[in-house]
């Protein structure tokens, strides 16, 4: 992107208000005082590197986590201002990290487009931060300047002279306010590798100082094309070059990436100023709509839909489509203070015209390759057509919707999706242990058995033709796919309850699956979990503890004292209904963990890799992961 030539000092950094509500409400600023939140004042640190690489000024971003867990981000753009901002009478530098709400992306001329949380980045890590020190290089100067807790510790000062040129920021997370305070390398690398896809050229450097060193250089120079690549690179490719467009307005951009493979599922993911808006928003909306019209005015062109034939479905022509939609702008209106949805109506209108113009020459251009993707999507709506026929059946034979429930259900009485819950029991003797042990008020269980269904390989007319997950697509009755409704769910919970082996992990595994490809919004909304079942009980006289781990295990031995016995549970089955409703199913003892999606990238990446066809990215992810593997059960 060409530089932006203004004037970045000063007089650009605008104030809004003061800094005092964000230690009192930290999750407001980043979300969470958890895992999440942490790892959330480092990528608004590189935000604003980034920003200085969109406006043309910065080529190199450098993270380190250092020893004692500490972050220290170095850039080479042109280092934030200190000359004295007009408002508040201090250097510029201070201000930015003291004041909420001050940046140069509010208007003052500083970026023409920018990400950043609603450019209150650099105060809110500053207030969150134990200590953090900031050193400017510019104009052939060095200044330093240290803080605590978002107060000033000491004036700006200059040091002395330097040819570096850039920003240089370390901190050090507050324990009062985190619960978490060990950075996840692997975290920090899928968010830094993202940017340097979307910033093409830019080089981003990770390095980890701890016990096991590591460091990785980001560098792409195909940009959002690597980044398709890179995401297609466990599933088959159905042709090979990468489709690349892209629009460029004055104050707005938008750039597509895109390629189809032979799988059955759909990955399109989108960006707006380099934020990742995980809902979608006005640039998804412009891409369907565009992709719809233009296949669908491709096939009928060129006689491959016939006159009688109705148009291809959105979700047919999106069947094993890779996509990556990059769009920058000035004034992104962003959906809540996450930033998950774009709102800002007039970029629908720029990708979509980009789809209408340049997918539809790139089509007359290369004929083979529109072919391809057509019957692709023709194959698609077969099979759309027969799952309804197939839905239309079951319904009929075993009546696939709310008027008739599967039989292998025990439904609950009550109807308020505030206490519902639904077991999923592998099963049919643990099942009845369910049954037998859960509260029929607001429990319902319904037991499956058998080997499911690997949705991986399968197209939805398979997974309707089902009678593994027919029944699971009843109990939960709200349609799959784009049909699914998360209004019709009629649980508030469901809750995968299999053994703690191997086969119970499969079970897990494939059901996870089945949620993620066809029910998305449940694990979206935080729907899904997983029981926790114990692995032991122990037990001597009358005194009796459960164990769901090894250190638990542990702890159970040394308070029951010696000679305690030590039953470890091979399955479900082995307990009775009283053991199961008080370690798995009662909501006042049991352990339930939820299940969580926070980066959607790199679980479709694990569910290719572990269900999908190819057997040498499987092989090489369990070579690699072997060594951390906790509890194998042989």
């Amino acid at each position: 992107m060409e530089k932006h030539e203004t004037n970045y000092d000063g007089s650009q950094i605008q104030v809004l208000e003061g800094l005092e509500a964000v230690r009192k409400r930290p999750g407001m600023y980043i979300g969470s005082t958890s895992s999440m939140g942490l790892h959330h004042l480092v990528y608004e640190i590189v935000d604003n590197a980034i920003d200085e690489a969109l406006a043309g000024f910065c080529d190199h971003i450098e993270i380190t986590i250092e020893a004692d867990n500490s972050i220290t981000v170095l850039d080479n753009g042109r280092g934030i201002p200190v000359d004295i901002q007009p408002q508040t009478g201090l250097p510029a530098v201070e201000v930015v990290f003291t004041v909420l709400h001050a940046g140069g992306k509010f208007g003052g001329g500083g970026y023409k487009v920018s990400g950043g949380l609603h450019g209150v980045g650099a105060s809110v890590v500053n207030a969150l931060s134990e200590e953090l020190e900031v050193s400017v290089y510019r104009d052939g100067a060095e200044y330093y300047q240290s803080y605590t807790r978002g107060n000033t510790l000491q004036a700006l000062k200059q040091v002395g002279p330097t040819t570096l040129r850039g920003t240089r920021v370390h901190f050090k997370p507050d324990p009062e306010i985190f619960d978490e305070l060990v950075y996840d390398y692997d975290v920090l690398l899928r968010r830094m590798r993202e940017q340097a896809f979307l910033n093409g050229g830019v080089k981003i450097t990770l390095e980890d100082k701890r016990e096991e060193a590591r460091k990785e250089t980001l560098y792409y120079e195909g940009g959002i094309r690597s980044f398709v690549e890179y995401l297609n690179k466990n599933k088959t490719p159905l042709h090979s070059e990468i489709i690349y467009i892209e629009a460029n307005e004055e104050v707005r951009a938008a750039q597509i990436a895109l390629q189809y493979t032979d799988s059955y599922t759909e990955t399109v993911v989108s960006f707006a100023n380099d934020i990742k808006t995980t809902e979608g928003g006005m640039h998804e909306t412009g891409f369907r709509a565009g992709l719809t019209k233009v296949i669908n005015d491709y096939a009928r062109k060129n006689k491959l839909l016939k006159d009688a034939d109705a148009n291809l479905s959105g979700e047919d022509v999106r069947e094993g489509i890779t996509a990556i939609i990059s769009v920058k702008l000035q004034e992104a209106q962003f959906e809540g203070q996450t930033k998950t949805k774009l709102g800002n109506s007039e970029m629908r209108t720029l990708v979509e015209g980009l789809i209408n113009n340049k997918l539809a020459t790139f089509f007359e251009e290369n004929p083979t390759v529109a072919r391809t993707i057509v019957e692709k999507a023709l194959l698609s709506s077969r099979a759309r057509e027969a799952a309804r026929k197939a839905r239309d059946n079951a319904r009929r034979k075993t009546g696939l919707d709310s008027l008739s429930l599967p039989g292998k259900l025990a439904d609950c009485s009550s109807k308020d999706t505030t206490f519902t819950e639904m077991y999923i029991v592998e099963g049919d003797s643990a099942g009845g242990s369910a049954k037998q042990g859960r509260d029929r008020n607001f429990q319902a269980i319904l037991a499956l058995w058998g080997k499911m269904l690997n949705v991986e390989k399968s197209r939805v007319d398979k997974v309707i033709g089902n009678d593994k997950l027919t029944p699971v697509i009843a109990a939960i009755g709200a349609g799959i796919g784009d049909d699914f409704d998360i209004e019709k769910v009629r649980y508030g919970k469901i809750i995968i309850m299999a053994d703690a082996d191997v086969d119970g992990s499969h079970i897990r595994t494939l059901l996870l699956t089945f949620f993620f490809r066809f029910m998305r919004p449940l694990i979206d909304h935080g729907r899904v979990y997983l029981a926790q079942p114990p692995l032991y009980k122990v037990f001597k006289g009358k005194k009796e503890k459960y164990a769901y781990n090894d250190n638990e295990l542990a702890l159970a031995l040394q308070e029951i004292g010696e000679d305690a016995k030590v039953q470890r549970y091979k399955g479900l089955g082995e307990m009775n209904k009283e053991q199961l409703w008080e370690t798995t199913m009662n909501p006042e003892t049991r352990t339930l963990l939820r299940v969580t999606l926070e980066d959607a990238i790199a679980a479709d990446e694990i569910f290719t890799i572990l269900m999908g066809d190819k057997v040498e990215p499987r092989r090489d992810y369990i070579i690699e992961h072997a060594t951390s593997v906790k509890n194998l059960d042989i």
